[in-house]
């Protein structure tokens, strides 16, 4: 019992410093920057599967460096797959929630899928952590501004009676 206070402030003291050390950035294993850098080639290049190849390869590399989801959900975007980009920015955010960047992509992916109403509380979300002159929040209104705004139709909707056997 005489150790309790003392075993007490030793842990939270812990608890800080490591809480600390998560939420801060740092950069990614050598041999992964590499292999970022050549998806990024590819990627100006136009060749986003050659891309997506590299960033796989540098996430077995570096699985813990969060931006490498980001580049891999551009690079779905660029494939139209919003819904694998969608899944990306997702993983980003379970790992960095405040992450801008992964917050406006999931948006400006969500419009493009057609999802505005979704779209636009990721907005809100980025207009208040940044406001609006951020560049993440003016990409992101242009995005819902120029996405499609046509009614999502459910599956029974869209269904056509079939002709009737007499």
């Amino acid at each position: 019992m005489r150790f309790a206070p003392a075993a007490a402030a030793l842990s939270l003291a812990l608890v800080m410093t490591s809480s600390v050390s998560v939420g801060q950035e740092r950069d990614p294993d050598p041999r992964a920057g590499m292999l970022i850098a050549e998806g990024q080639a590819a990627m100006r290049a136009g060749d986003t599967q050659a891309a997506i190849d590299a960033y796989e390869a540098a996430l077995a590399v570096d699985p813990g460096y969060t931006p490498i989801f980001l580049h891999l959900a551009e690079a779905a975007r660029a494939d139209e797959l919003q819904g694998k980009a969608i899944r990306y920015y997702r993983e980003a955010l379970e790992r960095d929630p405040n992450n801008l960047s992964a917050i406006a992509g999931e948006g400006e992916a969500l419009a493009e899928k057609g999802a505005i109403e979704r779209a636009r509380l990721n907005l809100a979300k980025v207009q208040s952590l940044c406001g609006d002159s951020c560049p993440e929040t003016r990409e992101l209104a242009a995005a819902i501004a120029a996405a499609p705004h046509k009614p999502v139709m459910t599956a029974e909707a869209s269904v056509e009676p079939q002709p009737q056997a007499n």
